[in-house]
């Protein structure tokens, strides 16, 4: 199928597209990657009037670390150029080794990393691992720019707490502290496929080894990425050792999330991938930081 007919427009600065957003309001869809956004056009599941593309706009792509050990990543930055990032790797090693497991190369070729966080996916790695880190993103518009933490910005199933004229720009992730440990795993039918179940851990140990914080975010088990608060603070100033994180994993599985199920899934087993993925990755994570 074909897309409706709808207006192209290519601004080629961000205050160009923000104000064309603010004109065109509703009727208007952003196009940064577009593997999302181009293939429900096609299917005319989504039929904008109007199609702002981002992709000119330069000023949007870069990443950069802060002086504080904190990271900068721009709304249009290929999710292959965060992939490959030696700064990313050292600034976020949680979000680097969660990138290969998005889609497909060629995907991530095109895909941007803004894209997909404003596409909310629930589904999706990144939404979880930007939850599980702590970070926030920075939305503009013609009214001015305004910072939204993960916790806010995702609301429910692909919704987001952006207005209809405001385009997310920047992601910030926090400097990682020392004694951390961090680790992400899926399972999905097969390689590439959006997950059944994933999840996203980072912990950090005080210096006796007790667990000082652990954030825990599972993705594939709700209407966007589910923190599990529950099996967190399970955590907080024990020692973790097996039998405390195989605890914190049936906690996660029996009270921090609420799965549906589906074609692919029935909820019973996608509370069972999430006590198994959960203890795996609390396991790593615990690990990682006890090594350094």
């Amino acid at each position: 199928m074909k897309p409706a007919p709808f207006a192209y427009h290519a601004p080629h600065t961000l205050e160009e597209a923000v104000g064309l957003l603010a004109d065109f309001g509703y009727e208007a869809k952003v196009l940064a990657g577009g593997q999302s956004l181009i293939p429900t056009m096609n299917f005319r599941l989504a039929q904008p009037a109007v199609l702002i593309d981002l992709n000119p706009i330069a000023e949007l792509a870069y990443i950069r670390a802060e002086a504080d050990g904190g990271l900068r990543i721009g709304a249009m930055t290929r999710q292959a150029q965060v992939e490959r990032s030696e700064q990313v790797a050292r600034s976020a090693p949680l979000l680097h080794e969660a990138m290969p497991l998005i889609a497909h190369p060629q995907i991530r070729n095109r895909g941007t990393i803004g894209g997909s966080l404003a596409h909310a996916d629930p589904a999706s790695e990144l939404p979880a691992v930007l939850l599980t880190l702590g970070g926030r993103v920075q939305a503009q518009s013609r009214r001015g720019a305004r910072t939204i933490a993960a916790e806010d910005l995702f609301l429910g199933i692909f919704t987001t707490s952006l207005e209809p004229d405001e385009i997310l720009t920047e992601v910030y992730i926090p400097p990682v502290p020392p004694r951390s440990g961090f680790a992400v795993t899926e399972v999905a039918r097969r390689h590439g496929d959006y997950a059944l179940v994933g999840v996203a851990a980072w912990v950090v140990l005080a210096e006796d080894g007790a667990c000082r914080q652990a954030r825990l975010s599972f993705f594939g088990v709700g209407d966007g990425p589910v923190f599990a608060n529950r099996a967190c603070a399970l955590l907080q100033g024990q020692r973790p050792d097996p039998a405390l994180i195989a605890e914190a994993a049936q906690v996660a599985a029996s009270t921090d999330v609420d799965p549906q199920s589906d074609i692919h899934a029935s909820a019973a087993y996608r509370r069972h991938l999430v006590a198994v993925l959960g203890r795996r990755a609390l396991t790593t994570a615990f690990a990682r930081a006890a090594g350094g």
